[in-house]
């Protein structure tokens, strides 16, 4: 089993900076990955009311960190 700061971890971290949620899909956390897709996609969706600008980057720093300290088997 994977730990946390694993090879795999640190790809699905990489593979999470270029599309949100791909490092989760990589994990095999598709509901996962499909909601931290969606989030960003409403965060970027936001930024014409000025909220999304401070959602951005919660959410992508968000996505990025939960793939790179995942622990499988949950």
């Amino acid at each position: 089993m994977s730990g946390q700061g694993s090879g795999g971890n640190v790809l699905a971290a990489i593979c999470s900076f270029f599309i949100p949620g791909l490092g989760q899909l990589v994990q095999g956390r598709v509901l996962t990955a499909i909601l931290f897709f969606i989030g960003m996609i409403v965060s970027w969706a936001l930024t014409w009311v000025l909220i999304g600008w401070a959602m951005v980057p919660i959410v992508y720093l968000w996505c990025i960190i939960d793939a790179a300290r995942y622990k499988g088997g949950d």
